[in-house]
């Protein structure tokens, strides 16, 4: 196993959950777990903490925020609650505002399932990250975060390391470039790969961690 793999290796043991996973999302090509796959991209695209972000993913699935449909079915004050309960509390009212436009929009547009705004970009990662963008509140970063974790069941995505991934690889002496970080993994392991190169940049000591297990 060459030095590169061995660090993916550490790194993945080390931080190689994804935030779908952190938040109870089993990820499926399916509406109800791509939706809620979008509200978290929705709430860690906002600067707050990650694991706050996660709590409240949590906190409005319980409250009934699974489904586009099922997320008008709630009020709008039962969305602050729910983001209150996981302390998402500077955002607490506009996101939740946000989150029923956003249900809104997606009936409209796509029937409540994502899987269609997959058909209408026909492959092309480009138009998904673009088409993605018009959900309120889920800019750039946003669309980022929901293509490296949907990249897990939508292959075309492969492999998406983005910028924030590219910067955490940098930083553990990993390869600078999409391709060549994804030779050191499985593809079914991309997602992770990418969570973990995301958290070693917001987290020092996560990068300290694996470089350490390296007996360095």
């Amino acid at each position: 196993m060459t030095s590169d793999k061995k660090t993916v290796q550490r790194l993945l043991d080390e931080a190689g959950r994804t935030y779908a996973d952190e938040a109870g999302i089993r990820l499926t090509n399916s509406p109800s777990p791509l939706y809620r796959l979008l509200v978290l991209s929705v709430l860690l695209s906002t600067r707050i903490r990650a694991d706050i972000a996660v709590a409240a993913a949590r906190e409005l699935a319980k409250a009934g925020c699974t489904t586009a449909r099922r997320t008008l079915d709630t009020t709008w004050q039962q969305r602050v609650d729910a983001l209150g309960r996981a302390h998402y509390v500077r955002y607490d009212e506009s996101t939740a505002t946000a989150l029923g436009e956003g249900a809104q929009l997606l009936l409209d547009e796509y029937r409540g399932d994502l899987r269609r705004l997959r058909e209408e970009a026909d492959g092309k990662v480009s138009e998904i990250r673009e088409l993605l963008q018009k959900t309120p509140r889920l800019g750039p970063v946003g669309a980022d975060i929901f293509c490296r974790e949907a990249q897990r069941v939508w292959p075309e995505l492969r492999p998406y390391l983005d910028r924030r991934a590219l910067k955490g690889a940098r930083s553990l002496g990993l390869p600078g470039t999409p391709e060549r970080l994804a030779g050191l993994v499985d593809q079914a392991d991309l997602a992770r790969l990418s969570a973990a190169l995301v958290r070693v940049t917001l987290d020092d000591a996560v990068a300290d961690r694996v470089k350490a297990g390296g007996g360095g």
